[in-house]
């Protein structure tokens, strides 16, 4: 069987762990671009994109922002399936029509989330634990995309057509979540940030472990559309 091809369009400005959780978790090969340094496909053949997370803001005014979005938006339209990813999923709403905002508080940690059933959720619980770490949401879906998670805190998933949008991070390790947990500190405090490590734990990340199911049933839509899009040529 042909392996697919997936664009990774890496949004985080030091993409190594991303790198490392994407490439384990995706069964595909993955040609990686460096978004946020303004690196973007020439082209649009490939069998799905998947958009990573950043520290970045979509609404932030800064070159490699809109020709990112840009560049989702055309695809997506020439029929590219797409995976969002925490930044990704408000890249991708903002390409399909839809409308991200700052929120008044900043979501960090490991959450239950509760989806609504829907193919990308197949062997997931209907309330689900993941890591989250994100100040921003989608506050309008984009035309025709369907809600399919939600907490507190608003919108973790939507679907439009051939298109995901997660909020959350399947594809943290324990690594990951610390440094990024770590790196908070800033904007949250030490007292809180202290908090979210101390529960960065093997029994939680066991937990949030279900929902990388999403990558494996991304994966086998696009091979279904990919083999009927195939046979529908060939009746041609």
């Amino acid at each position: 069987m042909t392996r697919l091809r997936f664009a990774l369009l890496n949004a985080a400005h030091e993409g190594e762990n991303t790198r490392r959780n994407f490439r384990r978790e995706i069964d595909a090969d993955l040609v990686e671009f460096d978004a946020s340094d303004g690196d973007l496909p020439s082209h649009y053949d490939f069998d799905a994109l998947v958009i990573t997370g950043s520290r970045s803001s979509v609404y932030w005014d800064e070159a490699w922002i809109p020709d990112l979005i840009d560049y989702v938006a055309e695809a997506t339209d020439r029929g590219v399936p797409a995976l969002g990813v925490c930044y990704g999923h408000q890249v991708l709403a903002e390409a399909l029509g839809g409308r991200v905002a700052g929120m008044d508080d900043f979501e960090l940690g490991y959450a239950e989330v509760t989806h609504h059933g829907d193919e990308i959720f197949d062997g997931v619980d209907e309330a689900f634990t993941v890591f989250a770490s994100h100040g921003d949401a989608v506050v309008e879906l984009p035309p025709e995309a369907e809600l399919l998670a939600e907490n507190e805190y608003g919108v973790h998933a939507f679907r439009a057509g051939h298109n995901w949008g997660l909020q959350f991070h399947p594809e943290y390790d324990i690594e990951t979540a610390r440094e990024v947990a770590d790196g908070k500190r800033e904007r949250l405090g030490d007292a809180r940030v202290d908090d979210v490590l101390a529960s960065i734990s093997a029994e939680k990340h066991d937990a949030a472990c279900e929902a990388k199911q999403v990558f494996d049933n991304f994966v086998a839509h696009v091979r279904d559309l990919q083999a009927e899009r195939t046979a529908a040529a060939a009746d041609d």
